[in-house]
Order: C-alpha cells, then sequence, then structure tokens
C-alpha cells in the first residue's frame, strides 16, 4: 500500500502537511467534514498544492516530519516543482 505525503493551502494562504493513503478523500474531508484537521476546519476552503508517494507509513511519516520543519519559502519551491499533483486535481 502506497502512503502519500500532501500539502494543502488553506484560504489564509498557510500550508498544511499531513499523509494519508487516499488523497481525494483525504482532501475532501478536509473541505467538508468534521474529519478534517483542526487546523484546517477553520481555514476553508483548502486546496491540493503538493503530492509525494512514499512506500511506507515510516517513511511518509519521516518525510511529513521534515517537511513540516521547512520555511514556507523552501515548501513553496517544493510545490513548484511537483510533478505528481496532476494525477490527484
Amino acid at each position: 500500500m502506497s502512503y502519500f505525503v500532501y500539502m494543502l493551502e488553506c484560504s489564509d494562504t498557510t500550508l498544511y502537511t499531513g499523509i494519508t493513503v487516499d488523497v481525494k478523500r483525504r482532501v475532501q474531508e478536509h473541505n467538508d467534514s468534521a474529519k478534517g484537521a483542526k487546523y484546517t476546519r477553520v481555514r476553508r476552503p483548502v486546496k491540493l498544492a503538493y503530492v509525494e508517494e512514499s512506500d511506507d507509513r515510516s517513511s511518509a511519516s519521516k518525510r511529513e516530519y521534515a517537511i513540516k520543519n521547512m520555511t514556507k519559502k523552501q515548501k513553496l519551491k517544493l510545490i513548484d516543482s511537483n510533478t505528481l499533483l496532476t494525477k490527484f486535481v
């Protein structure tokens, strides 16, 4: 099973990073249900800005942690280099 690390751009232009096995479902949850993260619930609508595939949960979690520790400038550069995003939009 593949895991995905994703970044969302919130309505206030902040970025949220998470992991999931189903990107489309997770983005919908962030926008439309109580299952979305507390952080994104008050910053709706959110849009998918970045997706990266990982082989397992452990590597996805480590990558999520690394991305969360990046500066916003570094995250935006990562978003600009994203090629997998079109598969999910």
